[in-house]
C-alpha cells in the first residue's frame, strides 16, 4: 500500500466543532482508495514531520489561538512554502483566520497571521452561527455549520470557496465563504465539513496523490460510492434546515 502522510495541525487546541472528524474521514477514504494513511498529530513543541502530503487544521477558542500563536509564527515560513509547492491543506475557522494577514481584536490589537491567504479578519459583536450553505464552482453545493464573530475580508482579488446561499460565510456583506489559493483552502464550514461534502475530501486526496505519486485520477471504490450516496442525502437534508 502506498503511503500518504496527513498532518493534523494543532490537534489539542484547534479541533473544535467536529473538525477532528475531517482527519478521520480523510484517513478512511484513503484506506478505501488503497492508500496507507499515516496521521501525524502536531502541537506546539513537537517535531515537525520530515514529509507531509496533506495538512488539516480546525477551529478553536481564543485561548487556543493564543496557545499556538508563537509556534505558528515559527512554522509560518515552512507552511507558506508547503502551500506554494501545492501541498493540499484545509484550514477551518480559527486556523483560516490565522492563515491570513492578521486578526484585529475588539480592543484594536492586531494579531499577525502567517499570510498564506491575502485576507484579514476583524472581531465584531455579531456572531454568525447556524447552517451555512454555499455553491462552489469546483465542488457543487457545500454544507456545514458556522460559528464565528470574526469577519474575514479579501485584501486583493481572490477565489472564494463558494457563493453563500444561506448563512454568513466570510462576513455579513460579501456573500462568499472561504478562499482557495494553490491547493490550500480556508473556510468557516464546521461539521465536520468533509462528512457531507465528499468531493472536497477527494480534492485533497487527489492533490496529495498527484504531488507524491504523479497520478491525477483516484481509483474506483465501490464502498465509497455507497458512502457518498448517504453523504449526498445528508447534504440535502442539512441544506434545507433553518438556521
Amino acid at each position: 500500500m502506498r503511503q500518504i502522510d496527513v498532518l493534523s495541525l494543532y490537534t489539542n487546541d484547534m479541533s473544535f466543532y467536529g473538525d477532528m472528524g475531517n482527519v478521520l474521514i480523510v484517513s478512511k477514504r484513503l484506506s478505501f482508495y488503497g492508500f496507507e494513511p499515516v496521521v501525524h498529530f502536531y502541537n506546539p513543541g513537537d517535531s515537525f514531520p520530515d514529509h507531509v502530503d496533506m495538512i488539516l487544521g480546525g477551529g478553536g477558542q481564543d485561548s487556543g489561538q493564543k496557545n499556538i500563536f508563537d509556534d505558528l509564527q515559527m512554522r509560518g515560513e515552512k507552511l507558506r512554502q508547503l502551500s506554494t509547492q501545492g501541498v493540499p491543506m484545509l484550514m477551518i475557522c480559527g486556523m483560516y483566520q490565522l492563515f491570513g494577514k492578521y486578526f484585529l481584536t475588539n480592543s484594536g490589537k492586531k494579531i499577525p497571521g502567517i499570510s498564506v491567504f491575502d485576507v484579514y479578519t476583524e472581531a465584531t459583536s455579531d456572531r454568525l452561527i447556524g447552517n451555512l450553505v454555499e455553491e462552489s464552482d469546483l465542488f457543487g453545493r457545500l454544507v456545514g455549520f458556522e460559528n464565528h464573530s470574526g469577519q474575514t475580508y479579501f485584501s486583493s482579488p481572490l477565489t472564494p470557496l463558494g457563493k453563500v446561499t444561506s448563512g454568513g460565510g466570510n462576513n455579513s456583506k460579501d456573500g462568499v465563504d472561504g478562499v482557495i489559493v494553490n491547493n490550500t483552502i480556508g473556510t468557516y464550514l464546521h461539521g465536520p465539513v468533509l462528512s457531507k461534502n465528499p468531493k472536497l475530501a477527494d480534492f485533497l486526496i487527489c492533490k496529495a496523490q498527484l504531488e507524491r505519486y504523479g497520478e491525477e485520477e483516484l481509483p474506483p471504490s465501490p464502498v465509497l460510492r455507497r458512502i457518498d450516496e448517504l453523504a449526498a442525502k445528508g447534504n440535502e437534508v442539512a441544506s434545507r434546515r433553518p438556521r
